[in-house]
């Protein structure tokens, strides 16, 4: 598949904003790839070279870019910064200095998918002594048989700003369609997509062996499934009648990790699914300690003191996020892990059994005294008893609690009511903490006018559209530093134009990919027609009073674990009826 092909549909992708448009676009696309090719355009389209789990990252930064660019056009470093700074976009300086080249009396042999992503793996692959050069030597070389447009995606992707406006569910559909004709393949697809975390694996399979080899995917160690999520429900009562006896565990207020062993292998993925065995150490040992040869399960993770064995919030735990010093810091934060699921051991699938099994299972390996413990968990259908055993938890510093079906099996990738967040939040006046992503700001004035940024236009995610609708400018909360940082993160991945998964009717001062997930708070949920969370003909969006920051970045959630449009039109339901 030539690689001109592939510019040509992602410039048509770039230039609408309409989800159908956009459907139909990918699914041509993914219509002239051949088998063996199409799970590297899916990787592409994804802006990744491999699934998250394996951690294979580019790793250019944008002067390297600036220099593949000079040397593959045969212009001054200088002229290229000159022009980005001008442009904006080192995308658009590759096309402009590529356009100058077009006339070069041996034409090169054009690019194919396979050489670009070729050239992409190898990069990210290079390590070692020079390889910053031998990194700008490999896209320079792409850089230079490349046609203008070929030029300006290439560029784009290698710094992570392909901005296409499509994510997974987009991807998915357009799958099923690109294969039948419709989105009929879609719960296939994604079951297969939620069992192994790897949707370039899932469409070659659809692609070279059909259908049917769909339902063949299986939980298999070492291969993150996507995590199961949580509804949310105002009372005990609620939960009580929603789902009867159930049980009940403490919510912590943690790193949550999906840990798996195979062997002496043990891996640790977070809930976006990246790998972070390097970050606990501690928990890698306790894993590999336990008797079954391959085990997968999830918990909790957190910090906590010593003396007082107190657990520490998850902005005290996230700082265990680090590449150096580890084991300085895991001597200085210490780290329990509260498992709270188990779904697979020694060759059998959990995934499937009732959630009582699973939980009799993980009791007979987990004992309370270690570093991996069972979560606290009682089992009733009484109300008060659930009120209570929420009162103790809140007492001793955690979120709340997570009531669960007890016949229900464990939905990889699903947000339904087997899993019920009862949360502390509900208990006072304001409403429940809330996870956003930022998508523009707003410069700051008066004495926020020497940080450049004085709020950020924040939004939920639409799951059915697969866009980002507003909900609120956010201007508190965050310290100077912090506000400081921020900036600097925002700035890189600013755009000129609105994105086109954001659907808003403010315009902020810089629009920004959406990338980073904040955890705010706020007094209530109004509504408001500024405000595009929930608009329809008949009402206006939602919108939160009063909010403030509580977290920085979530670094551990990507854009699509924020809350949902759905979500937000339950908690205002539950605020009236409350």
């Amino acid at each position: 598949m030539k690689f001109a092909v592939i510019a040509d549909y992602f410039e048509k992708l770039e230039a609408t904003t309409k989800r159908l448009e956009m459907f139909d676009i990918l699914s041509e696309l993914f219509k002239k790839a051949k088998p063996s090719e199409i799970d590297k355009l899916v990787y592409i389209c994804q802006e990744r070279i491999k699934p998250p789990y394996e951690g294979i990252e580019i790793g250019m930064a944008e002067k390297m870019l600036e220099k593949a660019i000079a040397r593959a056009t045969g212009t001054d470093l200088k002229k290229v910064s000159s022009l980005y700074k001008k442009k904006g976009d080192l995308g658009l300086v590759a096309e402009a200095l590529a356009s100058k080249q077009s006339f070069k009396l041996v034409k090169p042999k054009e690019l194919t998918l396979n050489d670009v992503y070729e050239g992409f793996l190898k990069t990210a692959l290079t390590s070692g002594a020079g390889a910053v050069e031998r990194k700008i030597s490999i896209i320079s070389g792409l850089l230079s048989r490349a046609n203008p447009k070929e030029a300006k995606y290439i560029s784009r992707f290698v710094i992570g700003r392909l901005r296409l406006g499509i994510g997974d569910p987009t991807i998915m559909d357009s799958l099923s369609k690109a294969k039948v004709g419709d989105r009929s393949l879609r719960e296939k697809i994604e079951r297969a997509y939620n069992l192994c975390s790897d949707l370039g694996l899932v469409a070659k399979t659809l692609f070279e062996k059909g259908e049917k080899a769909l339902e063949k995917f299986k939980v298999t160690p070492g291969k993150p499934i996507r995590m199961a999520l949580a509804e949310r429900l105002p009372s005990s009562k609620d939960i009580v009648k929603k789902i009867g006896k159930c049980a009940v565990e403490a919510k912590y207020d943690g790193f949550r990790l999906q840990c798996h062993k195979i062997g002496k292998k043990v891996f640790l993925f977070s809930r976006n699914l990246e790998n972070m065995t390097h970050m606990f150490p501690e928990i890698v040992d306790a894993v590999k300690r336990l008797r079954h040869k391959e085990i997968i399960f999830e918990g909790e993770a957190l910090t906590y003191n010593e003396a007082t064995g107190e657990l520490y919030p998850f902005q005290v735990t996230i700082t265990r996020k680090r590449k150096y010093e580890i084991e300085k810091v895991a001597e200085e934060l210490p780290l329990r892990m509260f498992v709270f699921d188990l779904l697979y051991v020694d060759g059998k699938d959990y995934t499937q059994e009732p959630y009582i099994k699973r939980r009799k299972k993980l009791e007979s390996i987990f004992k309370k005294e270690d570093i991996l413990q069972p979560s606290e968990m009682i089992i009733t259908d009484n109300p008060e008893e659930i009120e209570r055993f929420f009162e103790k938890e809140v007492s001793a510093g955690l979120e709340g609690v997570m009531a669960k079906r007890l016949d229900a099996p464990y939905s990889a990738g699903a947000r339904n009511y087997n899993w019920i967040k009862l949360k502390r939040s509900y208990k006072g006046e304001l409403a429940d903490t809330i996870d956003v992503v930022i998508v523009g700001y707003l410069k700051g004035r008066g004495m926020r006018a020497k940080f450049g940024i004085g709020a950020v236009l924040v939004a939920v995610y639409d799951d059915k559209e697969d866009v980002f609708k507003t909900i609120a400018k956010v201007g508190s909360g965050f310290s100077e530093e912090q506000w400081v940082e921020l900036r600097k993160m925002l700035d890189k991945i600013a755009v000129k134009h609105k994105p086109a998964r954001v659907d808003s009717l403010i315009k902020p001062d810089v629009w920004v990919e959406p990338k980073y997930v904040i955890t705010v708070n706020a007094d209530e949920i109004t509504r408001s027609p500024l405000h595009t969370a929930g608009r329809t003909e008949k009402h206006s969006g939602f919108a939160l009073r009063f909010p403030r920051a509580v977290s920085f970045i979530r670094f551990d959630k990507k854009p699509e674990d924020a809350n949902t449009v759905k979500e937000i039109e339950k908690m205002f339901k539950m605020q009236k009826k409350k």
